[in-house]
């Protein structure tokens, strides 16, 4: 087998650096006079080509992504601290308000992702029979579990499923190429539709009153207390942020471990620091939310978390190489069939209950995209929104192990020898 070539860049310095410079670039074009990026923006929105810029970075073999702690960096300190500035900015009692649409287009999101892969698999083996009616450590099924519960739930409850199933190495690496890159491409998708979330609501005749509420009061109490920060202002943003990250490692790296003792807390992901990680971020964004923290709004507290979002989307999109779609295609043709039929049942039942834009697209972002990703779908509509993607993807977690085992028992019917 002839050895991959060493990526062009591998000091995280650098490629820090490069990702720096794409976002700035990015937000600097977006805001040009220029009539090209005026027209280019108004078709694809500017958080897109922020995922999808460093995306070719691993293409064209500049980065390779599996060398880099960037994203590891971004996800367990920059996401933390993220989450808390962004959840205590918010308007937390308007945002319970929304009403049960969210959750039920969340739980359409799920059953969209635990039909979609029988079908998928059914759909595809009429095209390439072999996939089917074989079994082994590297059954197709078998990798198809990881990507379940990768999809309703998040990391942890694919590792379940890797365990669960005993899926073999060589499968499961095919398969995590075709959930990062599905879910990437499906979440490109989302950023489009939230960028048009406005005419798109008015065209099919959604309520999006409750949402466009919710953003209203977030900008009008930014802007009723808007002053020029202080260094003192920024230096307690970074303290409250990182002070938090500090909290939720110390409590994460202390329930993770006893909630693994017990099979069945380990069952719902209890054991996975990445979620209590998550949780408790979000737990103490929302208690400051009723505090004086949230002043801190007016001074760019929530500004603060969505930098490091952003930060977060970059470290996402290096992830994505889309070359490897050449590599096994019968594997992405049924992840694509798959995300398919999850988004049609989604969209059938915005449809029926008026469900606005919004609420389609983090519940499905906190499906297939888990807590890293959801709140940054959600802020694609407002910074204020990013708690509600958060709060569903703990859900995810929550659900991830037990539907994704189901799921997985479907398709050994379908795909077991």
């Amino acid at each position: 087998m002839e050895a991959e070539a060493a990526p062009l860049v591998s000091n995280d310095a650098i490629v820090l650096g490069l990702l720096a410079v794409l976002l700035g670039a990015v937000f600097w074009t977006s805001n040009s006079s220029i009539r090209f990026f005026k027209v280019f923006y108004r078709i694809f929105p500017p958080l897109l080509l922020c995922y999808f810029l460093p995306s070719l970075l691993n293409t064209f073999n500049v980065v390779d992504p599996d060398q880099s702690q960037l994203y590891f960096v971004s996800s367990r300190y920059l996401l933390p601290a993220a989450l808390v500035l962004l959840t205590m900015s918010a308007d937390l009692p308007a945002t319970f308000k929304l009403g049960p649409k969210a959750l039920i287009m969340f739980l359409t999101g799920t059953v969209g992702v635990m039909v979609g892969g029988p079908v998928a698999l059914l759909v595809a083996s009429t095209i390439a029979p072999d996939i089917i009616g074989v079994d082994g450590p590297e059954a197709v099924w078998r990798g198809m579990t990881t990507v379940a519960g990768s999809w309703i739930g998040g990391g942890a409850n694919q590792a379940a499923m890797y365990e669960v199933f005993e899926v073999g190495d060589e499968i499961f690496s095919a398969w995590v190429a075709v959930d990062v890159i599905v879910a990437n491409v499906w979440m490109a998708f989302l950023l489009f539709a939230a960028s048009n979330a406005t005419a798109i609501d008015r065209r099919v005749g959604s309520d999006s009153r409750a949402v466009d509420h919710l953003r209203v009061r977030a900008e009008a109490y930014e802007s009723e207390h808007a002053r020029i920060p202080e260094l003192k202002d920024m230096m307690f943003i970074l303290a409250i942020g990182f002070g938090a990250v500090a909290v939720s490692h110390l409590i994460a790296s202390a329930l993770a471990p006893w909630f693994g003792q017990f099979e069945a807390f380990e069952q719902i992901s209890l054991s996975s620091s990445f979620f209590w990680l998550v949780l408790t971020a979000t737990a103490i964004g929302v208690v400051l939310s009723f505090s004086r923290a949230r002043q801190l709004t007016a001074v760019g507290s929530m500004k603060t978390g969505s930098v490091f979002i952003y930060i977060l989307v970059a470290s996402i999109g290096m992830n994505m190489d889309v070359t490897a779609i050449a590599r096994n295609p019968e594997f992405f043709l049924i992840g694509f069939i798959w995300v398919s039929i999850h988004a049609a049942l989604l969209i059938l039942v915005a449809l029926a209950i008026k469900a606005p834009t919004f609420f389609l697209a983090v519940g499905s972002q906190a499906n297939i995209g888990g807590a890293a990703s959801a709140p940054v779908v959600a802020s694609a509509f407002h910074p204020s929104l990013a708690p509600v993607g958060v709060l569903l993807a703990v859900l995810g977690y929550i659900l991830g192990t037990g539907a994704a085992t189901l799921t997985g028992e479907i398709l050994r019917v379908i795909g077991g020898g």
